[in-house]
C-alpha cells in the first residue's frame, strides 16, 4: 500500500519554494511575544528579520510581474516594492518622534542612505559579481545617463532647505521651503513617470548588442517553476499579496520601530548609522535580484533598479513622508546634515563616471562597495 506522506523531495521543494513566507511569520509570531514581555533586544531582532523574510517574498512576487510586463513597466513594479517597505519603516520610525529629535534625524538619515546603499551596495556588489563572471557588461549608457543627471538635480534641490539653518531665519522659513522642495520632487517625478514611459521609452531598454537578448533565449527554453503558487496567480492577484505583505511589513515594523528607538536612545547609536540599518533591511531583498541579475548578464536590469529605486527613493519618500507626517501633527523638514547631502552627491557623481560609457567592470563594482564602507565608517561615529 503506498503512503500518502509527501516524500522528501516534496517537502524539500516546498521549504526551497516558501522558506521566506514561513520564516516571515515565524519571526513575526516571535517578535510579537518578545514584545509583549519587554524583551525589546529580542523583539527588535526578529521583527528585523520578519520585515527582510515578507520583503525577501514582495521581491520574488514583483520579479514575477516584472517578467510580465517587461520595461520599462517592470523596473518600476520591482522599485515600488521596494521603496514602499522603506516609506512603512521610516514612518514607523517617525512615529516615535515623542522619543526626542533622534527619531527625525533618523529618518532623515534613512532617505539618504537608501540612495547609498541603492548605488553603492546593491549597484556595487552586482557590478562586482557579473565583472568577475563577464570581465565587462554592456547596458543602455542614456539609461545611467539620465538617472544619474535626475539624481543629481534631486540632490541639489534637498540641498536647498539644508541651507537655510546658516541663515538668520530658520522657523518658518524652513518649514515652508521643505513642503515647497517636496512638491517640486513630486512634479519633477511626474515628468520623468511620462518622459520614461511615453517619449523616451528606449531610453531604459536594453540595447541591441548586449548579451541579454542571448540569455533570455537560454532562459526561455529552461523549464519554469509551475508549483510556485505566485508563478500560476493571474497579475492582479499577486498585486493583491504584495499589498497584503506590505501591509504585515507595516505591522511588524511598529514594533521594530518602537523598541529599536528605545534600543539606539540608550546606547547613544547615532542617527545616520539608524538610519542606514533602516536602509539595509529594506534594501536587501532587491540585492539578491540585481545579483541574479548580473550573474545572467542582465545588467541592464541591475541599472533600472539600483538607479531606479535611488529616484523614487527621493522624488517619492520624500513628498510621501512630509505629507505623512503633516497628517500625524509631526513637524518633519529637510534639513539634512552636510554629512548626508555631501555623501549623496558624491555618490551621484561616482555612478556618473562608473556608469557613463555604458560598461561596468568588478573594478567600478569594488569601487563603490569600498566607498560605502567609508561611509558607514562615519555614519557609525558622526554625532
Amino acid at each position: 500500500m503506498q503512503s500518502s506522506d509527501p516524500s522528501p523531495s516534496a517537502l524539500s521543494e516546498f521549504f526551497q519554494n516558501y522558506w521566506d513566507l514561513l520564516a516571515g511569520a515565524i519571526f513575526a509570531i516571535l517578535a510579537f511575544v518578545f514584545h509583549h514581555n519587554d524583551q525589546i533586544y529580542l523583539s527588535t531582532l526578529f521583527a528585523g528579520l520578519g520585515i527582510a523574510a515578507f520583503s525577501f517574498t514582495v521581491s520574488e512576487i514583483a520579479e514575477i510581474l516584472a517578467e510580465r510586463l517587461q520595461e520599462p513597466y517592470a523596473s518600476f513594479v520591482l522599485t515600488f516594492s521596494a521603496v514602499a517597505v522603506e516609506i512603512l519603516l521610516l514612518f514607523m520610525i517617525l512615529t516615535q518622534a515623542g522619543h526626542g529629535d533622534s527619531a527625525l534625524e533618523t529618518v532623515k538619515g534613512g532617505i539618504i542612505s537608501a540612495v547609498i546603499v541603492d548605488m553603492n551596495v546593491l549597484l556595487g556588489f552586482a557590478l562586482f559579481v557579473g565583472g568577475l563572471q563577464f570581465k565587462e557588461q554592456e547596458h543602455n549608457e542614456d539609461t545611467s545617463s539620465t538617472y544619474t543627471t535626475i539624481l543629481l538635480v534631486s540632490s541639489i534641490m534637498l540641498l536647498v532647505p539644508s541651507l537655510l539653518p546658516y541663515s538668520h531665519d530658520t522657523g518658518e522659513a524652513l518649514t515652508l521651503a521643505s513642503y515647497i522642495i517636496a512638491g517640486l520632487l513630486l512634479f519633477y517625478y511626474l515628468t520623468i513617470f511620462i518622459f520614461q514611459t511615453k517619449t523616451h521609452i528606449h531610453f531604459f531598454k536594453a540595447t541591441a548588442r548586449s548579451r541579454i537578448f542571448r540569455m533570455r533565449r537560454q532562459n526561455e527554453e529552461e523549464e519554469e517553476d509551475e508549483h510556485y503558487i505566485f508563478e500560476r496567480f493571474p497579475n492582479i492577484a499577486n498585486f493583491f499579496a504584495i499589498f497584503f505583505l506590505i501591509f504585515l511589513i507595516g505591522v511588524i515594523a511598529e514594533i521594530f520601530a518602537d523598541d529599536g528607538m528605545h534600543i539606539a536612545n540608550h546606547y547613544g547609536i547615532s542617527p545616520a548609522l539608524a538610519g542606514l540599518v533602516i536602509a539595509i533591511i529594506s534594501v536587501s531583498p532587491e540585492l539578491f535580484t540585481a545579483v541574479k541579475a548580473a550573474k545572467s548578464d542582465q545588467i541592464q536590469r541591475v541599472i533600472n533598479i539600483a538607479m531606479g529605486a535611488s529616484t523614487v527613493s527621493i522624488l517619492l519618500t520624500v513628498p510621501i513622508l512630509l505629507f505623512l507626517a503633516h497628517l500625524a501633527g509631526i513637524h518633519l523638514t529637510l534639513d539634512f546634515n552636510s554629512l548626508q547631502i555631501g555623501a549623496l552627491i558624491l555618490t551621484v557623481i561616482l555612478a556618473w563616471k562608473t556608469t557613463d560609457n555604458g560598461e561596468t567592470d568588478y573594478f567600478e563594482g569594488i569601487s563603490h562597495l569600498m566607498f560605502f564602507f567609508a561611509y558607514a565608517v562615519i555614519a557609525a561615529f558622526y554625532r
